[in-house]
């Protein structure tokens, strides 16, 4: 246990690194805050939306894009600068490394979602289930943050770019068959089912079900959103411990 919390305690060392250096970062901002706000735009400008339709859309969107933003870009920007081979020679496992990339990525898309759901739930006059939000809300932010040590896993680049190309071309992918613009119940029958295999669909079916308007039940929300948030960190660590040593050749 006090190796556990020793360990935790470094990784949180390797969080506050990374918002020092890069949630300032240009394409942090672009992908994480202004692309966002520029697709809501898009979604809802000319169009006859329902409340409740819009806080899920921006919430969502939000949630995703603000915390996917920064871990597929921390390592290959380390291992540009050299400093990521300081950092697996101190005292630290390359897991309590990611752990500490994960909670960057956690805290910054944390900060922003509730900032911009407080002000959702101001101005739309709405009032979702707190408890399922806040619930729903940081399990997937968590699940989302772990999606992307598994991203930043491969290919073994030091150039950011590479990684934002694959890591872009996965969350459009998701973004579109995740029930954020055709709720899930309006989806034919076949499309629901590839929209099962992205973990937004759960989290935008939860969002919907603290509005009462959910399509699955809460524990499969919850309970897929947890699988998804293990599995994407297990194999982004395994991935990475896989091709340490190319990263250096």
């Amino acid at each position: 246990m006090v190796k556990m919390i020793e360990q935790l305690k470094r990784s949180f060392a390797v969080a506050k690194k990374d918002m020092l250096i890069f949630y300032l970062k240009g394409p942090v901002i672009i992908m994480g805050l202004i692309f966002p706000f520029f697709l809501f735009l898009a979604f809802f400008i000319g169009r006859n939306l329902e409340k409740a339709q819009l806080f899920t859309a921006l919430i969502s969107m939000t949630a995703f894009f603000t915390s996917t933003a920064v871990g597929p870009t921390i390592i290959p920007w380390e291992c540009r600068g050299r400093t990521f081979e300081r950092l697996i020679t101190a005292p630290v496992s390359l897991t309590t490394v990611l752990l500490g990339d994960l909670q960057a990525s956690f805290y910054f898309g944390t900060a922003i979602t509730f900032i911009i759901s407080t002000v959702a739930i101001f101005i739309l006059s709405i009032r979702p289930n707190l408890q399922i939000f806040l619930v729903a809300t940081i399990l997937a932010i968590l699940t989302f943050s772990a999606m992307t040590i598994l991203m930043s896993s491969y290919p073994p680049t030091d150039v950011p770019a590479d990684i934002m190309m694959l890591s872009s071309l996965v969350k459009f992918s998701l973004l579109f068959i995740s029930g954020i613009f055709v709720p899930l119940k309006d989806l034919p029958k076949y499309a629901r089912w590839i929209s099962y295999a992205s973990p937004l669909t759960y989290y935008v079916d939860a969002l919907r079900n603290s509005l009462g308007d959910g399509c699955l039940p809460l524990w499969i929300d919850f309970g897929m959103l947890a699988l998804f948030g293990i599995l994407f960190f297990l194999s982004g660590v395994a991935i990475h411990k896989k091709v340490l040593e190319r990263r250096f050749t």
